[in-house]
């Protein structure tokens, strides 16, 4: 039983990439997990990715491109205003405008950039660079 399976599914990427290879097979597969691999697939962190259907569950299996220095799951998932990304991007991004936080809105997972220009916030889920 997984407490985290976004947490297990990006722990698996980014130890796939360290080691140098080329997929990895992700499961089991949710609505978030594929949201967000969507996300780091549109702004070239992740080549794409297809879901093969395994009996009760799915898996995802998904395509290295190498371009990933760090990504992780931001527990507890703190609840951000649209006037305080600056704060989060601070301790979670190396520096400005590199990187991208995800965050859980109202409106679907987006970027914080995103969540800039449609002044919303939500939740943050994910870092990566």
């Amino acid at each position: 039983m997984l407490n985290d399976p976004l947490a297990a599914a990006l722990t698996k990427i980014i130890n796939a990439e360290r080691v140098g290879k080329r997929e990895v097979l992700i499961r089991p597969a949710s609505k978030m997990i594929k949201a967000v691999l969507h996300i780091m697939n549109e702004n070239n962190y992740l080549g794409a990715f297809e879901e093969i259907p395994d009996g009760l569950n799915s898996v995802l299996k998904v395509n290295l491109l190498g371009n990933i220095n760090k990504c992780g799951v931001i527990k507890p998932r703190f609840s951000v205003k649209k006037s305080e990304f600056e704060k989060w991007e601070k301790r979670y991004l190396p520096a400005k405008d590199f990187g991208l936080i995800l965050l859980s809105t109202p409106t679907g997972i987006m970027t914080h950039t995103d969540a800039k220009g449609k002044n919303t916030g939500g939740k943050l889920l994910v870092y990566c660079y």
